[in-house]
């Protein structure tokens, strides 16, 4: 079997199952069975392939169309232009959380707190793109803080940045301030659960929802910021498309200033942003 039957046959099979674009699906996980880079598979596509290659290409494909996201299959997503391991224990980083990440470039800052880290692609990017500053990630999960350490590692950015387990800011010691605290936390709420993808029954459900009105994770951390946010520092959050309103207004009943919400590409409202003005701060 060449490369291109196989490819065709699990693009059939991928359509079948439903996946929304199969033929991207399936060159990835063929690239990887073959442990190619993506970019050179088609140089391979007309050559034959081992029947060890196809049993394993079979097995990710079968595993597809169970509708097991690609990343928790190759081990990796990509993300800000760097790829970041990935498992069923942490959120997979998406496209809209790169708008977090543009915003929270903008200011000057040299030490960011990330609340509910998962993988730590938000604070281990901005650590790689501001090579002065230093971070601490917490998680609730001690599994979610074992994968943001091995990306940590991979990234050769472990003596920047710190962990810590724990909701929120109890993982914080007290006293400590930041001049940017950023989250992506769970904000989908309960009655939105049953219409997800099925890709989503793959991850953590604690980093999808809160159980309840998907704004609880906003409601503790605007609770405290307050006391871990320094003078003119920037608080920013991701936020699900119709929460912007509820989100901006717990950020200014906290005491946060000059608070805006940035779009995604789609136009969909994803990120609030608020300032800790020096004579708000309690």
């Amino acid at each position: 079997m060449t490369g291109t039957q196989a490819l065709t046959q699990a693009v059939a099979r991928l359509r079948a199952a439903g996946i929304d674009d199969p033929a991207r699906d399936a060159r990835r996980l063929l690239a990887h069975a073959l442990a190619l880079p993506a970019g050179r598979l088609t140089l391979v596509l007309p050559d034959p392939i081992t029947d060890d290659q196809a049993t394993a290409f079979a097995a990710l494909i079968s595993r597809r169309a169970a509708r097991v996201p690609v990343s928790h299959l190759i081990g990796t997503r990509a993300f800000y232009g760097r790829d970041f391991t990935v498992t069923g224990d942490v959120l997979d980083p998406r496209p809209e959380t790169e708008i977090l990440i543009q915003e929270a470039l903008k200011p000057p800052f040299s030490r960011v707190l990330d609340l509910g880290t998962g993988s730590g692609c938000i604070a281990l990017t901005l650590l790689a793109e501001r090579p002065e500053t230093t971070a601490l990630a917490t998680d609730l999960s001690a599994d979610a803080v074992r994968v943001a350490r091995q990306n940590a590692a991979l990234l050769g950015l472990e003596s920047r940045v710190q962990f810590a387990q724990g909701a929120w800011f109890n993982a914080v010691p007290q006293g400590a301030t930041f001049d940017l605290i950023v989250s992506n936390p769970p904000y989908i709420a309960l009655p939105e659960m049953a219409g997800l993808s099925p890709e989503l029954t793959h991850e953590p459900r604690m980093a999808l929802t809160d159980e309840g009105d998907g704004l609880g994770a906003y409601r503790a951390i605007t609770r405290d910021v307050t006391e871990h946010l320094a003078p003119q520092g920037h608080l920013m959050v991701e936020i699900g498309p119709t929460q912007a309103q509820a989100v901006a207004a717990l950020f200014v009943a906290a005491g946060l200033s000059d608070v805006t919400t940035q779009p995604d590409l789609d136009g969909r409202d994803r990120v609030v942003i608020g300032v800790l003005t020096q004579h708000t701060k309690r």
